[in-house]
């Protein structure tokens, strides 16, 4: 397998993400990190803990269910580059503007499994122009809080059975986990707030119990 380097400088991002959400009522959390990490079982566990606690929550995810979330899935090799940048994009923003932003101007707390972290890493491996990549994501809403889970790579791998839109371009990234690691630190030094978890050997369930007591010491609702 051949290397390729993630990014190392905020050159490529810094102008990137995103529009602040301001003062609104519902809280915006986003679980991202390498394929295999458990990021769908996560988003889900941790917006019912949520729920259990009180807080109405509700999971989301990119690709969404929408048509342009469904056109990626069915479309793993049919784009690259540019095209792609876009429909991701475009699929993001759908999602913000017809299923998030409202829900937590609702007073919900949406839970989103992948958002701008995963997009930013594979755009740049798909070559995508630094610039560009700062211009298709810019109008990005801001989330309260993104988690990146992290975890052993061959562990994460042997996990992922299930072919995503960058599926290719996942098999070209040595070393998924430093690669999220890298765009924490990256995300972070331009005002994210960013929680990094290495979910190490623990259960799904101890994982989002772990994640619910971090989520409710750093938000205030």
């Amino acid at each position: 397998m051949s290397e390729v380097q993630s990014p190392t400088s905020t050159d490529n991002v810094e102008k990137a993400p995103g529009q602040s959400n301001g003062h609104l009522p519902g809280r915006f959390i986003v679980v991202d990190g390498p394929r295999g990490v458990g990021k769908t079982t996560i988003t889900r566990l941790l917006g019912e803990k949520l729920g259990v606690v009180g807080r109405k929550a509700i999971t989301k995810c990119q690709p969404s269910r929408s048509p342009i979330g469904n056109l990626l899935r069915d479309s793993d090799h049919d784009f690259r580059g540019l095209a792609l940048a876009c429909l991701v994009a475009a699929d993001r923003y759908h999602l913000l503007t017809a299923e998030i932003l409202p829900a937590v101007k609702s007073g919900y707390t949406v839970v989103c499994d992948q958002y701008l972290p995963s997009a930013l890493i594979l755009q740049y491996l798909d070559e995508v122009p630094g610039e560009y990549i700062a211009q298709v994501n810019s109008q990005s809403a801001r989330p309260d809080l993104t988690i990146i889970l992290l975890g052993d790579d061959k562990v994460c791998r042997e996990r992922a059975h299930q072919p995503g839109i960058y599926r290719t371009l996942e098999d070209r990234l040595d070393g998924e986990s430093d690669a999220y690691q890298a765009i924490a630190e990256l995300l972070a030094t331009i005002g994210y707030p960013i929680l990094v978890h290495d979910i190490g050997d623990d259960s799904p369930e101890e994982i989002a119990q772990a994640l619910l007591s971090l989520v409710e010491a750093q938000l205030s609702w």
